[in-house]
């Protein structure tokens, strides 16, 4: 699997709980915070539920 890196550019601020969850799940815990997860099936469909509060770099 790939490396990719994933960071947090909108809050999770009145989103659904299940976004929120999702969010600290992935292992963020501030804004702009950059992370670097293997490309699992797992993560890629975490990443997936929350695209529009994350940007996405391969």
């Amino acid at each position: 699997m790939s490396i990719i890196k994933i960071k947090q550019v909108r809050s999770a601020i009145k989103r659904p709980a299940d976004q929120k969850a999702t969010i600290k799940a992935l292992g963020f815990s501030r804004l702009n915070q950059v992370l670097e997860k293997e490309g699992t099936p797992q993560i890629l469909g975490m990443i997936n539920k929350v695209k529009h509060l994350l940007l996405v770099v391969e």
